[in-house]
């Protein structure tokens, strides 16, 4: 019979772990495969009558075991099997788990037969329901999502009769399905992780080694060349898809539980047909809890646009002609990307610029639907999260695009435009942040500290706007002692030196953002990071009180690095860098290439790249926009709970980011760049559900809605 071997038994190394790598047979007749994380090593038995008969059993069983691994299938067609997760646990295109019989299709959403949810009021939950053909093509798939129900009949609401024209209007349904497209990763990002240490690679990405030291190539990396998940398609520009025979493809489904929602047990169904023919009827079972998430998001972001960017690839021209038709087309893309933004709680910044010149010292008018809340509306077609809200930031001079409207940097300018910039938001809008972005990673500390100082002189009649700068807050606290926020990028830090200028900032009552994401210190916004790498963010600045977090760029289709040119961000994952070569460790890389870096919005009309255009007025999501948020909403969850009992709310936090930002320290304090660690929380989506429950009832045992 077959059995466990534990993997330190004595065997020839080097051989041991290519097949702990490749599968295959050892010398003494044990057979090594993988299931799921799990590596297995199974003895195969003699020949003989008692060897066979074991030998067909287990054939037998592994067979049994792989028809039940997804939902239960009906008819016959191309479709092998379907499950789902909750989209942490990224599904390379090439996958085939259920079909090879792996146990990491069971997770906390996903029991084999049924899907289960648990959401707050306000909040939104996702399923990724993953579709496999293991023979052949499966030809005219289409999946719908029905209503939720509850005991009573308040339904939460999917809309099958909804059209492209009514995409970025959600008062009609509470329930989107999107069609996943795939990006195939060719290369490491050298800008979200340090590769000197393989633990700081995502997991999919990391070479083997024997005694802590790597071996092997790209081609040895499991996650090389392959096609990872990332552009959420909304399903009504799909409709019916075929899946090329061994493969996957996922649909993506986003709930919103509305904030008038009563606790309780909702149920529905998600049916699967292929060329017409039912498939699966996969029941979904969503608990509304009784507690209902905030409008004002604790963890507070900032993503900046482009006029320029959206322009290019929606009409071909950088400035079309001043209210042309493209020039209306650009701003009615560019509120709906603040209106996808808001459904996924980020805080969207621009450059204030359009068509043509703006000299005012005040935003655009285009800006002011979006400041009282007139945009989020349910008149202008919004409903969800912080519906009705005004934007709660707007940046002066998005990086340092200032010098060119007041024509350079002279101090009595600038003193007299930031004046009028503070004292127009002090009459209008007097609760939203801004400030003006003097410098974007300049070590010039002298010319920013000048700036920084000329603004600042105000009087209690005429309070300085307030001044911004991506700078290392250690390097430049000393030198820019007149600057009010500083956006430092981390991917190590001294602890003691960190702590000790984090609290001298707070302390003159200064703020910190951080931004982007370089691992260990906090996930990346990597293609190839675990779906877990941007819930994790959230939770790191929640602990360690960052005021806000940045990400440079959710438009950037032009990469501008090393000569290079316009992106197509629907072929190509890398976005950043300069001309790739290929590396036989780390892959096609150059300069600072990066996987999806400074995109977060894919363009529903491409003019550049018309063959994989949509024609859609207006920005596709992400996935990573979707992980991101389940990360604030987490933070949401720990603020309420932090509220009732401090000190299980902060259990739960050490346990879940243990050593995150400044507190992975550095290997050598004379040179603070580099760290030999492993990223310190679970790749595990399951332990962050886990702790989402235990929120959840730390804040229903405080709270009754």
């Amino acid at each position: 019979m077959m059995r466990h071997v534990k993997l330190s038994e004595p065997e020839d190394v080097p051989r041991r772990e290519m097949l702990m790598q490749r599968g295959g047979a050892d010398r003494r007749g044990c057979f090594y495969l993988w299931r799921g994380r799990t590596l297995m090593r199974r003895k195969i038995m003699p020949p003989g009558p008692r060897g066979f008969c074991c030998v067909f059993a287990t054939l037998l069983l592994a067979w049994c075991c792989v028809s039940a691994a997804g939902a239960t299938l009906v008819d016959t067609g191309a479709i092998t099997a379907i499950w789902a997760n909750d989209g942490g646990d990224k599904v390379t295109r090439n996958e085939l788990r259920a079909h090879s019989g792996e146990t990491s299709i069971y997770n906390s959403i996903w029991d084999g037969r049924q899907v289960r949810l648990f959401a707050a009021a306000n909040e939104i939950v996702s399923v990724n329901l993953v579709i496999e053909a293991a023979d052949h093509a499966a030809e005219g798939v289409q999946v719908a999502f029905s209503d939720l129900t509850n005991s009573s009949g308040r339904r939460l609401r999917s809309d099958p009769t909804r059209t492209r024209q009514k995409l970025f209007d959600w008062t009609s349904t509470e329930i989107e399905l999107f069609y996943i497209q795939y990006l195939q990763v060719r290369g490491l990002s050298q800008l979200s992780y340090g590769t000197y240490d393989e633990r700081q690679i995502p997991e999919r990405l990391r070479r083997q080694s024997i005694s802590g030291t790597p071996y092997g190539g790209w081609k040895d990396r499991p996650g090389a060349d392959k096609f990872f998940p990332d552009i959420a398609v909304p399903l009504e520009l799909v409709d019916a898809f075929d899946i090329p025979a061994r493969s996957n493809q996922s649909i993506w489904a986003d709930i919103y539980v509305p904030r008038t929602a009563p606790a309780g047990d909702y149920a529905g169904a998600i049916t699967i047909t292929e060329q017409g023919r039912v498939r699966a009827r996969i029941p979904v079972r969503l608990e509304v809890l009784n507690f209902v998430l905030p409008d004002a998001t604790t963890s507070r972001t900032m993503v900046a646009t482009s006029y320029e960017e959206i322009a290019r690839r929606y009409t071909g021209e950088s400035y079309p002609a001043p209210n042309s038709s493209q020039d209306r087309l650009v701003r009615r893309v560019a509120d709906r990307q603040f209106l996808l933004a808001r459904r996924h709680r980020i805080s969207l910044v621009d450059d204030n610029s359009g068509a043509e010149p703006w000299r005012q010292d005040r935003p655009r008018p285009e800006w002011i639907p979006r400041l009282t809340g007139q945009l989020f509306s349910r008149e202008n077609g919004y409903a969800g999260p912080c519906e009705g809200v005004g934007s709660e930031l707007f940046v002066v001079g998005l990086y340092g695009a200032w010098e060119t409207w007041w024509g350079g940097a002279e101090r009595e300018a600038m003193r007299s435009h930031a004046t009028a910039w503070e004292r127009w938001f002090r009459r209008n809008f007097p609760h939203v942040e801004r400030f003006i972005y003097l410098s974007d990673e300049s070590e010039d500390y002298d010319q920013t500290e000048k700036w920084a100082r000329w603004i600042r002189t105000g009087t209690k009649e005429e309070p300085a706007l307030a001044t911004f700068a991506t700078a290392n807050l250690v390097k430049s606290l000393d030198a820019l002692s007149s600057l009010s926020i500083f956006a430092s990028w981390i991917g190590v830090g001294d602890t003691p030196v960190w702590e000790q200028a984090v609290k001298a900032l707070r302390q003159t009552g200064r703020r910190l953002f951080l931004y982007n994401g370089l691992r260990p210190a906090s996930g990346s916004f990597a293609i190839e990071d675990e779906g877990v790498a941007l819930r994790e963010l959230p939770w790191g600045q929640y602990k360690m009180r960052v005021d806000r977090w940045f990400f440079w760029e959710a438009t950037y289709y032009k990469n501008y690095q090393g000569g290079r040119s316009d992106t197509d961000v629907f072929v190509e994952a890398q976005t950043f860098g300069g001309a790739p070569e290929f590396d036989e460790i780390t892959g096609l890389t150059g300069s600072n290439t990066s996987n999806g870096d400074g995109v977060l919005f894919y363009p529903g009309t491409d003019a550049i790249f018309p063959e994989h255009s949509y024609e859609l007025e207006g920005p596709i999501a992400s996935l990573r926009l979707k992980h991101w948020r389940r990360g604030i909403q987490d933070v949401e969850y720990l603020a309420l709970a932090e509220a009732i009992d401090r000190q299980a709310t902060w259990a739960v936090i050490e346990r879940m980011v243990p050593k995150v930002l400044w507190e992975t320290g550095v290997g050598d304090s004379s040179d603070p760049t580099w760290v030999l660690a492993p990223i310190s929380w679970s790749t595990n989506p399951d332990d962050w559900e886990s702790a989402r429950r235990e929120l959840a009832s730390i804040i229903e045992k405080g709270s009754i809605r």
